[in-house]
């Protein structure tokens, strides 16, 4: 696969990533835990999750529409790959380092779909990478 090839495979595992985001509250139960939550820090948590999803719809129409451009090795293409690499190793960092997952993943389907996340979590931060490392022709 070509460089191009692989950041539009990229742009449409956003949208992959999206699916997953949406069974995130019911997963978790967000209806009881945030409800104990005052309010302003109930709305805080659906707010930036909101502008996370808008970030990962942008990324992935970025990858997806400008494949090209971004495989191209331009400067403006690189600076952009380097912040979705960025983007997208701090997440995989996240994954390890932070987050406890262990106890909620109860069934095949939630161990299969964690596990299938960080395999892409992994994929973006490496392609991002490549792409922002390729010289300019």
């Amino acid at each position: 696969m070509n460089m191009e090839t692989c950041i539009q495979l990229a742009g449409l595992l956003h949208f992959g990533i999206l699916i997953a985001s949406a069974l995130v509250p019911k997963v978790l139960d967000w209806k009881a835990s945030l409800s104990r939550l005052d309010t302003l820090s109930r709305q805080l948590v659906w707010v930036h999750g909101a502008f996370v999803v808008l970030t990962i719809v942008a990324l992935g129409m970025l990858a997806t529409c400008f494949a090209e451009e971004l495989a191209s090795g331009s400067p403006l293409a690189r600076g952009v790959c380097a912040f979705i690499a960025v983007f997208w190793g701090a997440r995989l960092g996240v994954q390890f380092l932070v987050f406890d997952a262990k106890p909620l993943l109860t069934t095949a389907l939630l161990r299969i779909g964690y596990h299938g996340l960080t395999v892409v979590f992994a994929y973006l931060t490496v392609v991002f990478a490549i792409a922002a490392a390729r010289p300019y022709p």
